[in-house]
Protein backbone atom coordinates (compact mmCIF):
# COMPACT_ATOMS: atom_id res chain seq x y z
CA UNK A 1 0.00 0.00 0.00
CA UNK A 2 1.23 3.49 -0.87
CA UNK A 3 1.48 5.24 2.51
CA UNK A 4 2.06 8.99 2.60
CA UNK A 5 2.36 11.32 5.52
CA UNK A 6 -0.20 14.05 5.85
CA UNK A 7 0.97 17.48 4.77
CA UNK A 8 1.05 20.00 7.62
CA UNK A 9 -1.75 22.55 7.82
CA UNK A 10 -0.82 25.82 6.23
CA UNK A 11 -2.45 29.18 6.65
CA UNK A 12 -5.65 29.35 4.72
CA UNK A 13 -5.88 31.96 2.01
CA UNK A 14 -6.74 35.42 3.27
CA UNK A 15 -7.98 36.46 -0.17
CA UNK A 16 -11.75 37.02 -0.43
CA UNK A 17 -14.09 34.20 -1.40
CA UNK A 18 -15.36 34.57 -4.95
CA UNK A 19 -17.62 31.50 -5.04
CA UNK A 20 -19.34 29.55 -2.28
CA UNK A 21 -21.48 26.44 -2.51
CA UNK A 22 -22.64 23.43 -0.53
CA UNK A 23 -22.28 20.08 -2.26
CA UNK A 24 -22.10 16.42 -1.38
CA UNK A 25 -19.15 14.20 -2.18
CA UNK A 26 -19.46 12.15 -5.35
CA UNK A 27 -20.00 8.56 -4.33
CA UNK A 28 -20.94 9.47 -0.76
CA UNK A 29 -24.09 11.64 -0.64
CA UNK A 30 -24.15 11.50 3.17
CA UNK A 31 -21.07 13.74 3.39
CA UNK A 32 -21.96 17.37 2.77
CA UNK A 33 -19.26 19.99 2.25
CA UNK A 34 -18.99 23.75 2.14
CA UNK A 35 -16.76 24.65 -0.80
CA UNK A 36 -15.18 28.11 -1.16
CA UNK A 37 -13.10 29.38 -4.06
CA UNK A 38 -10.54 32.12 -3.55
CA UNK A 39 -7.81 33.43 -5.83
CA UNK A 40 -5.34 30.90 -4.41
CA UNK A 41 -7.25 27.95 -2.98
CA UNK A 42 -10.21 25.67 -3.14
CA UNK A 43 -11.27 25.36 0.52
CA UNK A 44 -13.35 22.32 1.46
CA UNK A 45 -14.97 21.93 4.88
CA UNK A 46 -17.13 19.00 5.88
CA UNK A 47 -20.45 20.05 7.38
CA UNK A 48 -21.41 16.59 8.58
CA UNK A 49 -19.64 14.41 11.12
CA UNK A 50 -16.27 13.32 9.77
CA UNK A 51 -13.69 10.69 10.73
CA UNK A 52 -10.76 11.68 12.87
CA UNK A 53 -8.55 14.19 11.11
CA UNK A 54 -8.98 17.57 9.54
CA UNK A 55 -12.50 18.64 8.61
CA UNK A 56 -11.20 21.63 6.64
CA UNK A 57 -8.54 21.65 3.97
CA UNK A 58 -7.21 24.27 1.58
CA UNK A 59 -6.29 22.83 -1.79
CA UNK A 60 -3.76 25.07 -3.51
CA UNK A 61 -4.70 26.03 -7.06
CA UNK A 62 -1.02 26.07 -8.01
CA UNK A 63 -1.25 22.25 -7.84
CA UNK A 64 -4.38 22.11 -10.01
CA UNK A 65 -4.13 21.06 -13.66
CA UNK A 66 -7.81 21.18 -14.59
CA UNK A 67 -11.47 20.98 -13.72
CA UNK A 68 -14.55 19.75 -15.54
CA UNK A 69 -18.32 19.74 -15.13
CA UNK A 70 -20.43 16.87 -16.43
CA UNK A 71 -23.70 14.97 -16.15
CA UNK A 72 -23.98 11.33 -15.13
CA UNK A 73 -25.03 8.71 -17.66
CA UNK A 74 -28.23 8.17 -15.70
CA UNK A 75 -30.80 10.57 -17.20
CA UNK A 76 -33.00 10.12 -14.15
CA UNK A 77 -30.34 11.79 -12.00
CA UNK A 78 -30.84 15.59 -12.11
CA UNK A 79 -27.48 16.28 -10.49
CA UNK A 80 -24.35 17.62 -12.17
CA UNK A 81 -20.83 16.80 -11.09
CA UNK A 82 -17.70 18.85 -10.58
CA UNK A 83 -14.29 17.15 -10.71
CA UNK A 84 -11.10 19.04 -9.80
CA UNK A 85 -7.71 17.49 -10.53
CA UNK A 86 -4.70 18.23 -8.33
CA UNK A 87 -1.10 16.96 -8.33
CA UNK A 88 0.21 18.15 -4.95
CA UNK A 89 3.64 17.43 -3.56
CA UNK A 90 3.28 14.70 -0.97
CA UNK A 91 5.75 12.84 1.19
CA UNK A 92 6.04 9.09 0.85
CA UNK A 93 6.42 6.91 3.89
CA UNK A 94 10.07 6.96 5.07
CA UNK A 95 11.10 9.08 2.08
CA UNK A 96 13.20 12.24 2.58
CA UNK A 97 11.74 14.06 -0.41
CA UNK A 98 8.37 14.87 -1.86
CA UNK A 99 6.87 13.96 -5.20
CA UNK A 100 3.67 14.74 -7.06
CA UNK A 101 0.72 12.39 -6.93
CA UNK A 102 -2.73 12.62 -8.42
CA UNK A 103 -5.62 13.71 -6.18
CA UNK A 104 -9.13 14.07 -7.60
CA UNK A 105 -11.81 15.94 -5.64
CA UNK A 106 -15.31 15.40 -6.99
CA UNK A 107 -18.58 16.99 -5.86
CA UNK A 108 -22.25 16.40 -6.63
CA UNK A 109 -24.17 19.57 -7.49
CA UNK A 110 -27.90 19.04 -6.92
CA UNK A 111 -29.38 22.20 -5.42
CA UNK A 112 -32.25 22.19 -7.91
CA UNK A 113 -34.43 19.61 -9.64
CA UNK A 114 -33.65 21.17 -13.01
CA UNK A 115 -30.74 19.19 -14.56
CA UNK A 116 -29.81 22.11 -16.82
CA UNK A 117 -29.58 24.54 -13.92
CA UNK A 118 -27.38 22.15 -11.95
CA UNK A 119 -25.05 21.71 -14.94
CA UNK A 120 -24.83 25.47 -15.44
CA UNK A 121 -23.83 25.88 -11.79
CA UNK A 122 -21.18 23.19 -12.09
CA UNK A 123 -19.84 24.74 -15.33
CA UNK A 124 -19.62 28.13 -13.62
CA UNK A 125 -17.44 26.59 -10.94
CA UNK A 126 -15.32 24.70 -13.48
CA UNK A 127 -14.64 27.88 -15.48
CA UNK A 128 -13.70 29.81 -12.34
CA UNK A 129 -11.35 27.10 -11.08
CA UNK A 130 -9.64 26.73 -14.47
CA UNK A 131 -9.23 30.48 -14.84
CA UNK A 132 -7.56 30.86 -11.45
CA UNK A 133 -5.43 27.74 -11.79
CA UNK A 134 -4.13 28.96 -15.17
CA UNK A 135 -2.65 32.13 -13.68
CA UNK A 136 1.11 31.90 -13.12
CA UNK A 137 1.63 31.43 -9.39
CA UNK A 138 5.39 32.05 -9.16
CA UNK A 139 6.83 34.04 -12.09
CA UNK A 140 10.62 33.96 -12.32
CA UNK A 141 12.22 36.83 -10.47
CA UNK A 142 14.89 37.23 -13.18
CA UNK A 143 12.31 37.92 -15.86
CA UNK A 144 13.20 34.75 -17.77
CA UNK A 145 9.62 33.59 -18.19
CA UNK A 146 8.26 34.53 -21.61
CA UNK A 147 4.66 33.48 -21.44
CA UNK A 148 2.16 30.84 -20.50
CA UNK A 149 0.77 28.56 -23.20
CA UNK A 150 -2.73 29.44 -24.30
CA UNK A 151 -5.59 27.46 -22.77
CA UNK A 152 -6.69 25.10 -24.13
CA UNK A 153 -3.34 24.17 -25.65
CA UNK A 154 -2.72 22.19 -28.82
CA UNK A 155 0.32 19.95 -28.71
CA UNK A 156 2.06 17.51 -31.01
CA UNK A 157 3.32 14.69 -28.77
CA UNK A 158 6.10 12.59 -30.30
CA UNK A 159 6.76 9.25 -28.61
CA UNK A 160 9.62 6.87 -29.32
CA UNK A 161 8.23 3.45 -28.35
CA UNK A 162 11.72 1.89 -28.35
CA UNK A 163 13.39 4.32 -25.94
CA UNK A 164 14.58 3.29 -22.49
CA UNK A 165 12.99 0.02 -21.42
CA UNK A 166 10.55 0.17 -24.34
CA UNK A 167 7.69 1.23 -22.04
CA UNK A 168 7.07 4.75 -23.33
CA UNK A 169 3.63 3.98 -24.77
CA UNK A 170 2.54 2.23 -21.58
CA UNK A 171 3.68 5.19 -19.51
CA UNK A 172 1.86 7.54 -21.87
CA UNK A 173 -1.38 5.57 -21.50
CA UNK A 174 -1.09 5.25 -17.72
CA UNK A 175 0.00 8.77 -16.82
CA UNK A 176 0.27 11.35 -19.57
CA UNK A 177 -2.90 10.84 -21.58
CA UNK A 178 -5.17 11.07 -18.49
CA UNK A 179 -3.28 14.11 -17.18
CA UNK A 180 -3.49 16.00 -20.47
CA UNK A 181 -7.20 15.19 -20.73
CA UNK A 182 -7.73 16.50 -17.20
CA UNK A 183 -5.88 19.68 -18.12
CA UNK A 184 -7.93 20.18 -21.29
CA UNK A 185 -4.84 19.89 -23.49
CA UNK A 186 -5.62 18.81 -27.04
CA UNK A 187 -2.79 16.69 -28.36
CA UNK A 188 -1.99 14.56 -31.36
CA UNK A 189 0.07 11.47 -30.65
CA UNK A 190 2.82 10.71 -33.18
CA UNK A 191 4.70 7.43 -32.75
CA UNK A 192 8.13 7.61 -34.35
CA UNK A 193 8.97 4.68 -36.59
CA UNK A 194 12.65 5.10 -37.43
CA UNK A 195 15.74 7.17 -36.88
CA UNK A 196 15.30 10.82 -37.96
CA UNK A 197 11.53 10.36 -38.37
CA UNK A 198 10.87 13.25 -35.97
CA UNK A 199 13.50 15.39 -37.68
CA UNK A 200 11.86 14.92 -41.08
CA UNK A 201 8.40 15.50 -39.67
CA UNK A 202 9.07 18.85 -38.00
CA UNK A 203 10.97 20.09 -41.07
CA UNK A 204 7.75 19.88 -43.09
CA UNK A 205 5.05 20.39 -40.43
CA UNK A 206 2.64 23.32 -40.40
CA UNK A 207 3.71 24.64 -37.01
CA UNK A 208 0.82 27.10 -36.86
CA UNK A 209 -1.39 24.15 -35.88
CA UNK A 210 0.50 23.62 -32.62
CA UNK A 211 1.15 25.64 -29.49
CA UNK A 212 3.98 23.27 -28.50
CA UNK A 213 6.01 20.26 -29.60
CA UNK A 214 6.39 17.68 -26.83
CA UNK A 215 8.86 14.80 -26.83
CA UNK A 216 8.38 11.66 -24.77
CA UNK A 217 11.58 9.71 -25.13
CA UNK A 218 15.20 9.96 -24.16
CA UNK A 219 17.23 13.02 -25.11
CA UNK A 220 17.95 11.79 -28.65
CA UNK A 221 14.47 12.52 -29.99
CA UNK A 222 14.60 16.15 -28.89
CA UNK A 223 17.99 16.41 -30.61
CA UNK A 224 16.23 15.39 -33.84
CA UNK A 225 13.40 17.89 -33.34
CA UNK A 226 15.67 20.86 -32.61
CA UNK A 227 17.87 20.20 -35.63
CA UNK A 228 14.81 19.64 -37.81
CA UNK A 229 13.39 23.02 -36.78
CA UNK A 230 16.69 24.74 -37.52
CA UNK A 231 16.90 23.16 -40.98
CA UNK A 232 13.68 24.89 -42.06
CA UNK A 233 13.74 27.94 -44.31
CA UNK A 234 11.73 29.74 -41.58
CA UNK A 235 14.02 28.56 -38.77
CA UNK A 236 13.95 31.92 -36.97
CA UNK A 237 10.23 31.54 -36.36
CA UNK A 238 10.22 27.75 -36.07
CA UNK A 239 12.77 27.58 -33.25
CA UNK A 240 10.51 29.81 -31.15
CA UNK A 241 7.98 26.98 -30.97
CA UNK A 242 7.80 25.94 -27.30
CA UNK A 243 9.19 22.46 -26.67
CA UNK A 244 8.29 20.18 -23.79
CA UNK A 245 10.05 17.08 -22.52
CA UNK A 246 8.63 13.95 -20.86
CA UNK A 247 11.10 11.28 -19.70
CA UNK A 248 10.73 8.06 -21.63
CA UNK A 249 14.34 6.99 -22.10
CA UNK A 250 17.20 5.85 -19.91
CA UNK A 251 19.15 9.12 -19.65
CA UNK A 252 16.44 11.79 -19.39
CA UNK A 253 18.94 14.56 -18.71
CA UNK A 254 16.73 17.46 -19.84
CA UNK A 255 13.66 16.07 -18.06
CA UNK A 256 15.65 15.82 -14.81
CA UNK A 257 16.88 19.38 -15.38
CA UNK A 258 13.36 20.73 -15.89
CA UNK A 259 12.26 19.03 -12.67
CA UNK A 260 15.30 20.47 -10.88
CA UNK A 261 14.55 24.01 -12.08
CA UNK A 262 11.08 23.76 -10.52
CA UNK A 263 12.73 23.54 -7.09
CA UNK A 264 11.34 20.09 -6.30
CA UNK A 265 13.38 17.42 -4.55
CA UNK A 266 15.12 14.60 -6.41
CA UNK A 267 12.84 11.94 -7.90
CA UNK A 268 13.25 9.31 -10.60
CA UNK A 269 11.41 6.98 -12.97
CA UNK A 270 7.61 7.41 -12.95
CA UNK A 271 7.68 10.12 -10.30
CA UNK A 272 9.87 12.19 -12.62
CA UNK A 273 7.40 11.57 -15.44
CA UNK A 274 4.47 12.79 -13.34
CA UNK A 275 6.43 15.89 -12.32
CA UNK A 276 7.31 16.77 -15.91
CA UNK A 277 3.73 16.07 -17.00
CA UNK A 278 2.44 18.45 -14.33
CA UNK A 279 4.89 21.18 -15.43
CA UNK A 280 3.84 20.61 -19.03
CA UNK A 281 0.20 21.20 -18.07
CA UNK A 282 1.20 24.38 -16.23
CA UNK A 283 2.64 25.58 -19.53
CA UNK A 284 5.21 28.15 -18.37
CA UNK A 285 7.56 28.92 -21.27
CA UNK A 286 11.13 30.17 -20.80
CA UNK A 287 14.20 30.74 -22.97
CA UNK A 288 16.59 27.82 -23.54
CA UNK A 289 20.22 28.06 -24.68
CA UNK A 290 21.26 26.07 -27.72
CA UNK A 291 24.84 25.33 -28.69
CA UNK A 292 26.11 25.39 -32.27
CA UNK A 293 28.61 22.59 -32.91
CA UNK A 294 30.94 22.38 -35.92
CA UNK A 295 32.41 19.04 -36.91
CA UNK A 296 35.52 18.38 -38.95
CA UNK A 297 33.66 17.53 -42.16
CA UNK A 298 31.86 20.89 -42.12
CA UNK A 299 28.63 19.65 -40.59
CA UNK A 300 26.92 21.98 -38.13
CA UNK A 301 24.61 20.64 -35.42
CA UNK A 302 22.67 22.22 -32.60
CA UNK A 303 22.78 20.79 -29.09
CA UNK A 304 20.62 21.42 -26.03
CA UNK A 305 22.25 19.29 -23.33
CA UNK A 306 25.90 18.25 -23.58
CA UNK A 307 28.98 17.34 -25.55
CA UNK A 308 31.33 14.65 -24.23
CA UNK A 309 34.65 13.03 -25.09
CA UNK A 310 36.48 10.29 -23.23
CA UNK A 311 35.12 8.51 -20.18
CA UNK A 312 31.58 9.99 -20.20
CA UNK A 313 31.08 9.38 -23.92
CA UNK A 314 32.47 5.85 -23.62
CA UNK A 315 30.08 5.01 -20.78
CA UNK A 316 27.11 6.47 -22.65
CA UNK A 317 27.73 4.45 -25.79
CA UNK A 318 29.04 1.23 -24.27
CA UNK A 319 26.16 1.05 -21.77
CA UNK A 320 23.64 0.76 -24.63
CA UNK A 321 23.76 -3.01 -24.07
CA UNK A 322 22.28 -2.43 -20.58
CA UNK A 323 19.38 -0.27 -21.82
CA UNK A 324 16.85 -2.79 -20.48
CA UNK A 325 17.71 -1.76 -16.89
CA UNK A 326 16.75 1.88 -17.52
CA UNK A 327 18.68 4.68 -15.83
CA UNK A 328 20.83 2.12 -13.97
CA UNK A 329 22.62 1.42 -17.28
CA UNK A 330 24.96 4.36 -16.60
CA UNK A 331 25.92 3.03 -13.17
CA UNK A 332 26.71 -0.37 -14.65
CA UNK A 333 28.58 1.22 -17.55
CA UNK A 334 30.63 3.40 -15.21
CA UNK A 335 31.80 0.43 -13.18
CA UNK A 336 32.69 -1.54 -16.31
CA UNK A 337 34.69 1.33 -17.83
CA UNK A 338 36.49 2.06 -14.54
CA UNK A 339 37.86 -1.47 -14.62
CA UNK A 340 39.86 -0.61 -17.75
CA UNK A 341 40.26 3.15 -17.61
CA UNK A 342 41.32 4.76 -20.88
CA UNK A 343 43.39 7.90 -21.41
CA UNK A 344 43.09 10.15 -24.46
CA UNK A 345 45.58 12.66 -25.78
CA UNK A 346 44.29 15.95 -27.14
CA UNK A 347 44.25 19.73 -27.18
CA UNK A 348 41.53 21.87 -25.62
CA UNK A 349 40.87 25.60 -25.75
CA UNK A 350 38.01 27.79 -24.60
CA UNK A 351 36.75 31.36 -24.39
CA UNK A 352 35.90 32.12 -20.75
CA UNK A 353 32.51 33.61 -19.97
CA UNK A 354 32.83 37.28 -18.88
CA UNK A 355 32.00 36.53 -15.24
CA UNK A 356 34.69 33.81 -15.02
CA UNK A 357 37.95 35.24 -13.55
CA UNK A 358 39.94 32.03 -14.26
CA UNK A 359 40.39 31.43 -10.52
CA UNK A 360 38.98 27.93 -10.76
CA UNK A 361 41.23 27.08 -13.67
CA UNK A 362 44.41 28.51 -12.23
CA UNK A 363 43.78 26.97 -8.82
CA UNK A 364 43.25 23.55 -10.30
CA UNK A 365 46.35 23.78 -12.49
CA UNK A 366 48.96 25.21 -10.11
CA UNK A 367 47.95 24.54 -6.50
CA UNK A 368 49.75 21.28 -5.71
CA UNK A 369 48.30 21.11 -2.19
CA UNK A 370 44.85 20.16 -3.50
CA UNK A 371 44.17 16.48 -2.99
CA UNK A 372 42.21 14.10 -5.15
CA UNK A 373 43.18 10.58 -4.12
CA UNK A 374 44.60 11.25 -0.71
CA UNK A 375 48.17 11.98 -1.86
CA UNK A 376 49.77 15.30 -2.68
CA UNK A 377 51.12 15.54 -6.20
CA UNK A 378 54.48 16.89 -7.23
CA UNK A 379 54.41 19.96 -9.44
CA UNK A 380 54.69 19.63 -13.18
CA UNK A 381 56.88 22.46 -14.53
CA UNK A 382 55.26 22.24 -17.93
CA UNK A 383 51.97 23.42 -16.46
CA UNK A 384 53.54 26.72 -15.38
CA UNK A 385 54.93 27.59 -18.80
CA UNK A 386 53.30 30.41 -20.76
CA UNK A 387 50.18 29.38 -22.64
CA UNK A 388 50.20 29.83 -26.41
CA UNK A 389 47.70 32.34 -27.76
CA UNK A 390 46.81 30.40 -30.88
CA UNK A 391 45.35 26.97 -31.45
CA UNK A 392 45.39 25.39 -34.87
CA UNK A 393 43.46 22.25 -35.81
CA UNK A 394 44.26 19.93 -38.66
CA UNK A 395 41.56 17.87 -40.35
CA UNK A 396 43.90 15.77 -42.47
CA UNK A 397 43.99 12.62 -40.34
CA UNK A 398 42.49 9.58 -42.05
CA UNK A 399 40.59 8.75 -38.87
CA UNK A 400 39.50 12.22 -37.79
CA UNK A 401 36.50 12.65 -40.06
CA UNK A 402 34.97 9.19 -39.96
CA UNK A 403 31.61 8.86 -38.27
CA UNK A 404 31.54 6.15 -35.63
CA UNK A 405 28.90 4.44 -33.52
CA UNK A 406 25.13 4.20 -33.70
CA UNK A 407 24.22 7.40 -35.55
CA UNK A 408 25.60 9.56 -38.31
CA UNK A 409 24.08 13.04 -38.13
CA UNK A 410 23.10 14.90 -41.28
CA UNK A 411 24.28 18.50 -41.72
CA UNK A 412 22.09 21.18 -40.23
CA UNK A 413 21.04 22.99 -43.40
CA UNK A 414 18.01 25.05 -44.30
CA UNK A 415 15.68 24.25 -47.18
CA UNK A 416 17.82 26.54 -49.36
CA UNK A 417 20.90 24.40 -48.71
CA UNK A 418 22.78 26.98 -46.63
CA UNK A 419 23.90 26.25 -43.10
CA UNK A 420 20.87 27.06 -40.96
CA UNK A 421 20.53 28.87 -37.69
CA UNK A 422 22.15 32.03 -36.39
CA UNK A 423 25.73 32.89 -37.36
CA UNK A 424 28.56 32.09 -34.94
CA UNK A 425 30.34 35.28 -33.94
CA UNK A 426 33.01 33.70 -31.71
CA UNK A 427 34.28 30.79 -33.82
CA UNK A 428 36.80 31.04 -36.65
CA UNK A 429 36.82 28.15 -39.15
CA UNK A 430 38.07 24.92 -37.59
CA UNK A 431 41.29 24.99 -39.60
CA UNK A 432 42.14 28.55 -38.52
CA UNK A 433 43.98 29.75 -35.37
CA UNK A 434 41.96 30.98 -32.41
CA UNK A 435 41.92 34.58 -31.16
CA UNK A 436 44.36 35.55 -28.41
CA UNK A 437 41.71 35.92 -25.70
CA UNK A 438 41.08 32.16 -25.60
CA UNK A 439 42.57 29.97 -22.86
CA UNK A 440 44.59 27.10 -24.33
CA UNK A 441 45.18 23.91 -22.36
CA UNK A 442 48.51 22.53 -23.42
CA UNK A 443 48.58 19.23 -25.22
CA UNK A 444 48.17 16.53 -22.62
CA UNK A 445 46.39 13.34 -21.64
CA UNK A 446 42.75 13.51 -20.59
CA UNK A 447 40.35 11.08 -18.99
CA UNK A 448 37.32 13.06 -20.06
CA UNK A 449 35.94 16.34 -21.36
CA UNK A 450 32.32 17.22 -20.63
CA UNK A 451 30.50 20.37 -21.76
CA UNK A 452 27.10 20.92 -20.08
CA UNK A 453 24.41 23.54 -20.66
CA UNK A 454 21.68 22.09 -18.44
CA UNK A 455 21.91 21.00 -14.82
CA UNK A 456 21.57 17.22 -15.25
CA UNK A 457 23.41 14.80 -17.49
CA UNK A 458 21.04 12.00 -16.43
CA UNK A 459 18.31 11.46 -13.84
CA UNK A 460 20.84 10.93 -11.06
CA UNK A 461 23.76 13.05 -12.32
CA UNK A 462 23.66 16.72 -11.30
CA UNK A 463 26.61 17.62 -13.50
CA UNK A 464 26.22 21.43 -13.51
CA UNK A 465 24.39 22.33 -10.30
CA UNK A 466 24.29 26.08 -10.89
CA UNK A 467 23.22 25.89 -14.55
CA UNK A 468 19.94 27.44 -15.67
CA UNK A 469 18.21 26.95 -19.04
CA UNK A 470 19.21 30.38 -20.33
CA UNK A 471 22.39 31.49 -18.55
CA UNK A 472 24.33 31.80 -21.80
CA UNK A 473 27.11 29.59 -20.44
CA UNK A 474 28.73 26.27 -21.31
CA UNK A 475 29.83 24.55 -18.11
CA UNK A 476 33.09 22.91 -19.12
CA UNK A 477 34.64 20.09 -17.09
CA UNK A 478 37.77 18.15 -17.92
CA UNK A 479 39.74 15.57 -15.98
CA UNK A 480 43.45 15.03 -16.63
CA UNK A 481 45.20 11.70 -16.67
CA UNK A 482 46.77 10.60 -13.40
CA UNK A 483 43.54 10.38 -11.43
CA UNK A 484 43.07 7.05 -9.70
CA UNK A 485 40.08 4.82 -10.37
CA UNK A 486 38.94 5.31 -6.79
CA UNK A 487 39.12 9.10 -7.10
CA UNK A 488 37.22 9.07 -10.40
CA UNK A 489 34.53 6.88 -8.90
CA UNK A 490 34.35 9.27 -5.96
CA UNK A 491 33.82 12.18 -8.36
CA UNK A 492 30.93 10.44 -10.10
CA UNK A 493 29.33 9.49 -6.81
CA UNK A 494 29.62 13.13 -5.75
CA UNK A 495 28.01 14.18 -9.03
CA UNK A 496 24.75 12.56 -7.96
CA UNK A 497 24.19 15.59 -5.72
CA UNK A 498 26.37 18.09 -7.58
CA UNK A 499 29.08 17.90 -4.90
CA UNK A 500 31.87 17.20 -7.41
CA UNK A 501 32.20 20.91 -8.20
CA UNK A 502 33.58 21.56 -4.71
CA UNK A 503 35.49 18.29 -4.38
CA UNK A 504 38.95 19.95 -4.57
CA UNK A 505 40.21 17.36 -7.03
CA UNK A 506 43.34 18.74 -8.66
CA UNK A 507 42.83 16.56 -11.71
CA UNK A 508 39.45 18.14 -12.49
CA UNK A 509 38.97 21.62 -13.92
CA UNK A 510 35.62 23.42 -14.13
CA UNK A 511 35.22 26.62 -16.14
CA UNK A 512 32.27 28.61 -17.43
CA UNK A 513 32.84 29.37 -21.10
CA UNK A 514 31.12 30.84 -24.13
CA UNK A 515 32.88 28.73 -26.74
CA UNK A 516 35.36 25.85 -26.93
CA UNK A 517 37.49 23.86 -29.34
CA UNK A 518 38.66 20.27 -28.91
CA UNK A 519 41.22 18.42 -31.03
CA UNK A 520 41.52 14.71 -30.15
CA UNK A 521 44.98 13.39 -30.96
CA UNK A 522 44.38 9.75 -30.03
CA UNK A 523 43.49 7.81 -33.20
CA UNK A 524 40.41 6.16 -31.70
CA UNK A 525 37.66 7.50 -29.49
CA UNK A 526 34.06 8.65 -29.25
CA UNK A 527 32.49 12.11 -29.17
CA UNK A 528 28.82 12.43 -28.30
CA UNK A 529 26.41 15.35 -28.63
CA UNK A 530 23.24 15.03 -26.53
CA UNK A 531 24.10 11.35 -26.19
CA UNK A 532 24.36 10.82 -29.95
CA UNK A 533 27.62 9.75 -31.61
CA UNK A 534 29.09 12.31 -34.02
CA UNK A 535 32.23 12.32 -36.17
CA UNK A 536 35.44 11.69 -34.30
CA UNK A 537 37.85 14.52 -34.90
CA UNK A 538 38.29 18.24 -34.23
CA UNK A 539 35.14 19.94 -33.00
CA UNK A 540 34.19 23.38 -31.73
CA UNK A 541 31.11 24.89 -30.13
CA UNK A 542 29.50 28.23 -29.29
CA UNK A 543 26.49 28.93 -27.07
CA UNK A 544 23.53 30.92 -28.41
CA UNK A 545 21.73 32.33 -25.44
CA UNK A 546 17.97 31.87 -25.32
CA UNK A 547 17.65 30.66 -28.91
CA UNK A 548 15.08 27.98 -28.07
CA UNK A 549 11.90 27.88 -25.98
CA UNK A 550 11.36 25.34 -23.20
CA UNK A 551 8.29 24.51 -21.15
CA UNK A 552 9.73 24.49 -17.65
CA UNK A 553 8.89 25.10 -14.00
Amino acid sequence: MDQRTAEPDRNYSISPVSLYGEFTLTGNPKVRCAVSLTERDLIVQRLTSAPAGRSKVALSLKDCVGCRAYRADDNADPAAYLAVYFYPLTRRWMSPGRSRHRAEHSFRVAALQDPRANLEEAEKWARAVRERAARPQSPRSDGGALSVLSRPSRMMLLVNPQSGKGQALTLYNNHIQPMLNEAGVTHTLVITERQNHARELVKEADLSQWDALVIMSGDGLLFEVINGLLERADWEEAIRTPMGILPGGSGNGLAASVHHYSGASLVSTEELLVSCGFLLCQGLVAHMDLVSIHLCSGLRLFSFLSMAWGFVADVDIESEKYRHVGAARFTVGTLVRLASLRVYRGRLAYLPAPEDDHSEVEGSRNDVTLRCNGQASSPDPSRDSPRPKTFHNSCHSNNSCKARGRRESAPCRSASGALAGPPDSLLPPLDQPLPGDWVVVQEEDFVLMLAMYQSHLAEDLLAAPDATPDDGVIHLFYVRAGISRAALLKLFLAMEKGAHVGANCRHMVHAKVRALRLEPLSPKGVITVDGEVVEYGPVQAEVHRGLGRLITG
